[in-house]
């Protein structure tokens, strides 16, 4: 856990140190506790367990379903007042490039009239770059616990279209596979990228409307801060726009590559029916000449299997020409 105290007048900022588990929570809470009419303070937790956010909920008088929340880490994203608090729920979502997966986690924003907590749960910390941006914009940390909000949610959304960038360059590279020669069967690269194309829309699509209502007035958020959620809402827009055409994308080039196989299969079996053909012929031949009638025609010839030889010969040569000019082989 970290806890940070903002002084509004100054955007200065004060660091608890919070490394010991028991006096680090107790420092935290005697500062909380002391904290001025002009300050907040921000909670910083990853992955904890459910005693320390009960403990630390109690102190900040969370709702119960608040702290359940924080703690299964596995909500839709969302906002819920519980009386003073503003409860924000948003997924965390990242690429990686080693294994071309897109991994998601959450991250619980709690909002009190002079506190901000965050409950981070997955790889990814966003809470990180966020501290880092309102450490070099003190004006912003002036607005109050909403800054908090917004570097914390400015920070996951530019994570997704970066996310969205490295998707993107992955369907291009599947596209050209898909349209080139070569007959690599990407059925399942297609279905991988299409499920981690689903999982995205499932974190930044919900997104869009918990977002839109912080870019009207509210009652105790400043005002300045409106144009801020209103330039992190329109990436977040573009975003869930730049996803939803992904994942259109996908389903066509899913039904191109369906397509070429397709063709692959109907190749193939032209090349099987036109060989069918070709053997048949000298069956055939091979069939009736051989079956040895008394008065077969040519049969005491001394020319005959020659000669029979010579018809099998010319008919598969004959059809095989017919096919090769057809393309069927």
């Amino acid at each position: 856990m970290e806890c940070v105290v903002y002084q509004e007048r100054t955007g200065e900022c004060e660091r608890i140190d919070c490394r010991q588990a028991d006096a680090g929570y107790q420092v935290t809470l005697d500062r909380l506790a002391g904290l001025k009419p002009d300050e907040f303070a921000w909670i910083r937790m990853d992955e904890p367990r459910q005693e320390e956010v009960q403990r630390l909920g109690e102190h900040l008088e969370l709702h119960p379903l608040a702290v359940e929340d924080a703690v299964q880490a596995h909500q839709r994203p969302k906002q819920e007042h519980y009386g003073d608090v503003l409860a924000v729920a948003v997924k965390t979502l990242w690429f990686v490039e080693r294994t071309a997966d897109v991994e998601t986690g959450e991250v619980m924003i709690f909002l009190g009239p002079s506190f901000a907590l965050t409950v981070r749960h997955g790889a990814d910390d966003p809470t990180v770059e966020a501290a880092r941006r309102l450490a070099e914009q003190p004006d912003m940390a002036r607005l109050g616990p909403v800054a908090v909000l917004h570097a914390v949610t400015d920070a996951i959304v530019d994570a997704y279209a970066e996310a969205a960038a490295q998707v993107r360059r992955d369907l291009t590279e599947l596209e050209r596979c898909v349209f080139s020669p070569s007959r690599d069967d990407l059925t399942e690269r297609i279905y991988s990228l299409k499920r981690e194309v689903v999982e995205f829309r499932d974190a930044v699509g919900p997104l869009v409307p918990v977002m839109q209502p912080f870019t009207a007035a509210r009652n105790g958020w400043p005002r300045q801060v409106l144009p801020y959620f209103r330039d992190v809402t329109d990436h977040l827009t573009r975003t869930d726009t730049e996803v939803r055409a992904l994942d259109d994308l996908l389903a066509s080039v899913l039904d191109a590559h369906l397509a070429k196989v397709g063709t692959w299969q109907n190749d193939d079996m032209r090349r099987i029916s036109a060989w069918a053909a070709i053997f048949a012929v000298p069956t055939m031949v091979a069939g009736i000449y051989g079956m040895n009638f008394s008065h077969m025609p040519a049969l005491d010839w001394r020319y005959g299997y020659p000669c029979a030889l010579a018809v099998m010969a010319l008919g598969a040569g004959v059809l095989y020409r017919a096919f090769r000019r057809k393309g069927w082989l």
